[in-house]
């Protein structure tokens, strides 16, 4: 035999080998029951606030657990910044453009989605699902007339005494128990805990009276250094602080039952912090999102961590190949199976995601509509608008009642208000009105302070992010890239009154 043949036929045979063993593997796990599904998501929070990715004023010991003997993803994004558009992604497992009026905050949700929810899939197909406090919200599902709410019943009926009055008095724990006691012994669940916490608005000085040292605070460079952030963002961790103390509850609890390891526990949150140049923008601090798995029998060599560009999307299609499930056409996410048994050859060098309305803050109700790619150095952005505020008009209350109203009202927004001459670069990187496009090194430049769309030393970076951007979008059939049009300047945004959900524009007229 030549030796080049030789070669080529030991390298051949050593390939298929190693993937009818991967197969094999993969199939030990899949011929066993469909596992339990436990996913635990919180509200407003950065990938940085755990202990596990750096943390150092708190510690998260269940967020710890599920990524030190599961897969942490280092580099994990939502779909879009923004509570509901953000859920509605990862329930339908589809970019935000493509889901019509759900792609903004207070929208009613078209029908033809319950096709693709992967929760009422699952249901179908022999799991007891079930929800707590905060599911695929603010929304509403009467208008389109649905049969079914996405994540099945609630169960909210007990109660505790919270740590602060900001945080919610959801037994998080105990409604888990009686969903778990609520289900037939043969049958698998699928529970999602989606908690209120870090949403605002916090407690003030809560993060202080419960020994959390500001000192000890990392301040992100797009925030003034200044005691009041400080305290702020202390009061933000100690409600991180509080919705890890209750993941740590239910895992003991699974652990106790013996249902640990038949387990697959997911922990994220639906998009970024709630202060002034994260939450409801694209910049990295928006976006980027603590994400961990742990499946005792179905992990391989737990304890793992994965730099490779994954998405919130990604989850949808993974739930369901784990419960050998047909994955819809539509779902534009990938499966996270080739990690799981770790592989990770498949190519995973992007991440997307977008924006349209956040609240009714601009002059005609406008959107302002963004998308993006994130490699694991550069973000690049594209802003289809510019012409609009970004974070709202300065001289219009939004339907929330304050100016800036894509940004939550908050210690950090007054004060950067109120010392806007001490900290104009700062309250501009929040406020002011944006270029058409936009190229960060966020190696570099995490905080997104300096824009290098103009820079010539990175123009072959700036051209490869759009043309991907622009290939991905017009794959995924992007309406402002396909037609142009731009329905979401047009879809009613229902906002919640005395008199039931209607048209923002209505109320206000009222």
């Amino acid at each position: 035999m030549l030796p080049w043949l030789f070669a080529f036929k030991n390298i051949f045979t050593f390939c298929f080998s190693f993937l009818v063993f991967s197969g094999l593997v993969w199939g030990q796990s899949a011929s066993e029951n469909p596992p339990n599904i436990l996913f635990f998501i919180t509200d407003d929070q950065s990938w940085m606030h755990t202990s596990y990715a750096g943390e150092m004023a708190i510690s998260t010991p269940g967020f710890d657990k599920i990524a030190s003997e599961g897969i942490y993803f280092e580099n994990a994004f939502c779909a879009a910044p923004s509570c509901s558009p953000s859920r509605a992604a990862i329930i339908t497992g589809q970019e935000i453009w493509r889901l019509g009026e759900a792609a903004q905050l207070f929208s009613a949700v078209p029908r033809e989605l319950s096709q693709l929810c992967f929760p009422l899939l699952l249901q179908d197909n022999g799991y007891h699902i079930g929800y707590t406090q905060k599911g695929w919200a603010p929304n509403d599902f009467h208008i389109y007339k649905w049969e079914k709410y996405p994540l099945g019943q609630s169960y909210i009926k007990h109660k505790i005494e919270p740590l602060t009055e900001s945080i919610v008095k959801n037994d998080y724990l105990g409604n888990f128990k009686v969903f778990l006691d609520s289900k037939e012994d043969d049958k698998p669940f699928f529970f999602w805990c989606g908690t209120s916490e870090p949403h605002r608005a916090f407690e003030e000085g809560s993060g202080r009276a419960n020994g959390i040292d500001s000192r000890k605070v990392s301040v992100p460079g797009f925030l003034p250094d200044v005691p009041v952030i400080r305290s702020d963002i202390s009061d933000y961790l100690l409600e991180i602080k509080w919705t890890d103390q209750n993941l740590e509850k239910m895992i003991a609890l699974l652990e106790r039952r013996g249902e640990l390891d038949d387990t697959m526990i997911i922990v994220t949150s639906d998009n970024g912090m709630a202060f002034p140049g994260a939450k409801a923008t694209l910049y990295e601090y928006g976006v980027h999102i603590p994400l961990a798995i742990r499946w005792g029998k179905g992990i391989q060599s737990p304890g793992r961590s994965s730099n490779l560009m994954v998405s919130l999307t990604d989850l949808a299609p993974t739930i369901l190949e784990v419960a050998k499930l047909r994955i819809p056409n539509a779902m534009t996410g990938k499966s996270l199976k080739d990690i799981f048994i770790g592989l990770e050859t498949k190519d995973r060098p992007y991440a997307f995601f977008g924006k349209e309305r956040h609240t009714v803050c601009r002059e005609g109700d406008l959107a302002y509509p963004q998308r993006a790619v994130r490699d694991r150095r550069f973000l690049y952005i594209k802003n289809i608008e510019p012409d609009r505020w970004p974070a709202g008009s300065p001289t219009m209350k939004s339907s929330h009642g304050w100016e800036y109203g894509d940004i939550d009202l908050s210690p950090s927004l007054t004060y950067l208000k109120e010392n806007k001459n001490e900290a104009e670069n700062l309250f501009a990187f929040a406020t002011a009105k944006r270029p058409p496009e936009e190229l960060f090194d966020i190696v570099n430049d995490p905080a997104c302070q300096y824009n290098l769309i103009n820079d010539e030393s990175f123009a072959f970076d700036k051209i490869r992010l759009s043309e991907v951007l622009n290939a991905y979008l017009l794959k995924t059939k992007d309406p402002r890239v396909v037609t142009g049009e731009s329905p979401w300047d047009d879809y009613p945004y229902y906002y919640e009154n005395p008199n039931g959900v209607r048209p923002y524009h209505t109320l206000r007229d009222d």
